[in-house]
């Protein structure tokens, strides 16, 4: 028996608005254009009758070099039933994938390339709503870049966390565990062996990092923006409870393509600052800050840095995860997780922020319950730190901001004035820092140049090591200061994202070795002790360089990227028309 065409399911492209009759490749003809494109997708199986229904992409970013998302399979089966389920027609379609560590020189680099191949396979094929499935660090907000771009009805599903392991009895998670052991195995605290032995117990199962670092961190982020359905945030990639909440977000993507519920209409400035709320409430990664100005900007929406310092003060940490705290994201899942701490943080919230349920997040909050006793969210009345995980720094060595993660820096730090010890670049770091000569005393200032947006795609190297002679002699923290970032699983007394950045002639590009460099968190200031007749005397002698490349996407990304309070984004993605700053004043 052959399938025979109903009337919706005209090969009249004038018939249908969506599904497969949508953005119809160009022949000249139309009609012609939806003939030919369904003839080919009967070739694989389909009958008109599943045509008819709406179509709900499916983005894979399975890959050999991503265990965070080794998932990934189960993931999609689970999306493509809920999809069903709900009488959609699941398409799943191969983008970009990124891992933090298999991707040189860094991630960062290719996030907005990610961004780009999400938004145009989102423009290219025909869909009416669609999953976003990603998990390591940038995948998460290069698709919601990407998506806040195209405008289509999206939900974004995580990955989900991995297990954590256990060394000599000692729990143990990637990444923040990862930093502290090999900082003992470089002050040769422990040898070779037991390093290699924790090695193979960091990274217990497939999943993103189990403690605050930019995966969770976003994670968390796109359940506050109301993008991902309430609870998704914190399940572990090998459970049971990520797979179900695989197959709601199918069903959820059919109900908002039925019910036209697009992007813009949750990415509001009210679902930014609940996000807002959410990073400082959490100790979550400083990477957030530039993936949320990234994402804002797509919306036309610019991160205003000091109205964001405003929040952190009157937002104190709650959650106790690591490097903030001691637990994990499956320590944060039993305690009932997101909802838990969106109920504690309630009076702090825009309840009346849509979710891609169709509720608002105070309905959601309602229909999650009171809760119940737990320990790993603590209450606004007895934070486990007073202020918000990060604070915002001005100051004429960054006088566009920089920004440091205060709850899990060193508190006898914070207020600190100290001789400068300067690396112009990566390399130069990696050649000196552990040379037995290097003039460097434990109440110095780390500083490295040279590694933000436009000089080297702004990597996690701001993380300095501590240098091996200091580190051997106990000194476990010092002052750093830098245009790039850090890993969200790293802690310490670091100052990132200095701006504007040194390749582009910011302060940072004339600071020299002995200067004096003054840090007051308390304060929010990061002073530079030279005066301006000094000042100008080395910008005449060292002009700066910018840096540029002959081809390719390395031309593209340094002739376009933005500096990191907006985001590192390139200028020709962020939106056309400006709605103002977030959070608002």
């Amino acid at each position: 028996m052959t399938d025979k065409p109903s009337q919706q399911s005209s090969i009249h492209p004038e018939a249908a608005t969506s599904g497969m009759a949508k953005g119809l490749t160009n022949y000249g003809d139309r009609g012609f254009s939806l003939f030919l494109r369904k003839a080919f997708i009967k070739g694989a199986g389909f009958t008109d009758k599943a045509l008819e229904r709406p179509v709900i992409g499916i983005t894979n970013t399975g890959s050999s070099y991503n265990p965070c998302h080794g998932n990934m399979p189960q993931l999609m089966e689970a999306v493509k039933r809920g999809i069903l389920m709900a009488g959609g027609l699941p398409m799943d379609f191969p983008t970009i994938s990124l891992h933090e560590s298999f991707s040189q020189p860094t991630s960062m680099y290719l996030r907005n390339l990610m961004s780009m191949d999400t938004e145009e396979m989102l423009r290219a094929q025909p869909m009416d709503a669609v999953v976003l499935i990603g998990g390591c660090d940038k995948t998460v907000p290069a698709q919601l870049m990407g998506a806040a771009s195209v405008g289509l009805p999206a939900v974004q599903l995580v990955t989900g966390s991995m297990l954590t392991g256990s060394h000599r009895s000692e729990r143990v998670g990637a990444c923040t565990d990862c930093r502290r052991y090999w900082g003992k195995f470089r002050a040769e605290e422990i040898d070779s062996e037991e390093i290699s032995d924790v090695n193979n117990q960091l990274v217990a199962s497939v999943g993103t990092c189990s403690v605050a670092g930019t995966a969770s961190t976003m994670a968390c982020i796109a359940e506050a923006l109301g993008i991902a359905i309430p609870g998704s945030a914190s399940p572990p990639a090998v459970t049971a409870d990520r797979i179900r909440i695989a197959e709601r977000t199918g069903e959820v993507a059919v109900h908002m393509a039925r019910a036209g519920l697009t992007i813009d209409q949750i990415l509001t400035p009210a679902a930014f600052e609940n996000a807002i709320r959410v990073l400082l409430a959490m100790g979550g990664s400083t990477n957030a800050i530039v993936h949320l100005a990234a994402i804002a900007g797509r919306m036309g929406y610019e991160l205003d840095l000091k109205a964001l310092d405003v929040f952190s003060r009157n937002t104190p940490v709650l959650l106790d995860l690591k490097p903030s705290g001691d637990h994990y994201m499956e320590d944060f899942h039993a305690a009932g997780g997101m909802p838990t701490l969106l109920r504690e943080l309630k009076p702090l919230l825009n309840l009346e922020a849509l979710t891609v349920t169709g509720k608002t997040l105070g309905e959601e909050l309602e229909a999650a319950g009171p809760g119940f006793k737990q320990t790993i969210v603590k209450t606004l009345k007895e934070p486990l730190y007073p202020q918000g995980g990060i604070a915002v720094l001005h100051g004429n060595l960054a006088p566009g901001g920089a920004i440091i993660k205060q709850s899990a820096a060193n508190p006898a730090l914070m207020e600190h004035e100290g001789r400068a010890v300067v690396f112009e670049n990566a390399e130069d770091l990696a050649a000196r820092i552990d040379a037995p000569d290097l003039d460097v005393q434990a109440n110095d200032i780390l500083v490295l140049k040279n590694i933000g947006p436009k000089a080297a795609a702004m990597p996690e190297a701001g993380y300095l090591p501590i240098p091996k002679k200091l580190a051997a002699q106990g000194v476990k923290d010092m002052v750093r200061i830098s245009d790039g970032r850090m890993s969200g699983t790293a802690f310490g007394t670091i100052v990132l994202h200095v701006t504007p950045e040194a390749a582009i002639g910011g302060p940072l590009a004339w600071v020299q070795n002995g200067d004096r460099i003054k840090l007051s968190v308390s304060q929010r200031s990061i002073e530079w002790m030279v005066d301006s007749a000094e000042l100008d005397r080395r910008q005449s002698a060292q002009p700066v360089q910018v840096p540029s490349a002959e081809r390719g996407y390395a031309h593209l990304f340094k002739k376009t990227v933005l500096q990191a309070d907006r985001g590192a984004d390139f200028d020709f993605l962020t939106a056309t028309e400006s709605k103002g700053a977030i959070p608002r004043s």
